[in-house]
């Protein structure tokens, strides 16, 4: 089973290559996120775990819901990372993860996507995120057969770096820079809503319209990218750049 987590769509895209690939089914885990779920799931075929990296690690909310879950029939997990440069060492945590949810480790599958993240990094044009993603989904292939011969994933080679990324960087990133509170709707907001839905966290509410951010966030920027009418902001940061989300297939 082909089990995601997405924001702006990268790593649903991923998904849903290998998910055709390896004819498996397909689960979204927003819901159970959200909605505070344990998923209580069955599988054969080996269970690939997709996500996004935050700060050179599996999402925190994402690695919650495994370790609450019930994975049962394979004890097979591989990993597939989305990332806009490389995924550090986030290998050791993914071990640890499947140690604690009754898993064996197969291996994590790095794959860069468009860089997405607009609270700190410039993100690509339209037609480069285009041709990065289509390299992607022909990458999804090769990891999908690995899958299929019951292969593991290469490990990826990690230096002092990326345990220092993955480590100490990666707790700062949390401790001190995600926040909610840098999100805000400007004049052009329509009050539609879209934002609050597409929160994986149910961290956005609407009052008077407008939409209003509380204490829970993950940084995913699905509200930022999501808003139809591009009118939500995070700080400066976001300013005159365009709002990056994954096309739904890929090919």
């Amino acid at each position: 089973m082909i089990v995601y987590m997405s924001g702006t769509g990268n790593s649903r895209r991923c998904a849903r290559v290998l998910a055709r690939e390896l004819e498996d089914e397909l689960l979204d885990a927003f819901y159970f996120i959200r909605d505070g779920i344990a998923a209580e799931k069955i599988s054969l075929k080996p269970w690939v775990f997709v996500a996004p990296t935050y700060a050179w690690q599996l999402p925190r909310v994402f690695g919650d819901f495994i370790r609450s879950g019930f994975w049962q029939g394979s004890e097979d997990a591989y990993f597939v990372l989305t990332c806009g440069g490389d995924i550090g060492a986030a290998a050791e945590g993914l071990k640890a993860l499947c140690k604690e949810a009754g898993l064996r480790f197969r291996g994590v599958w790095q794959q860069k996507m468009p860089e997405n993240y607009l609270a700190m990094f410039s993100v690509p044009t339209k037609e480069e995120a285009a041709r990065i993603a289509a390299i992607a989904d022909k990458r999804m292939k090769k990891a999908a057969a690995c899958i299929r011969e019951g292969k593991d994933f290469p490990e990826k080679k990690t230096g002092l770096l990326d345990k220092v990324k993955s480590g100490p960087v990666n707790r700062g990133f949390y401790r001190f820079y995600v926040r909610a509170s840098g999100f805000r709707a400007e004049e052009g907001c329509s009050g539609c809503g879209v934002c609050a839905e597409s929160c994986i966290l149910g961290n956005i509410r609407l009052e008077a319209g407008k939409p209003v951010w509380g204490d829970r966030c993950t940084h995913c920027m699905a509200c930022i990218t999501a808003c139809p009418q591009e009118a939500i902001e995070y700080g400066r940061a976001s300013k005159g750049k365009w709002r990056y989300r994954c096309p739904e297939d890929g090919d």
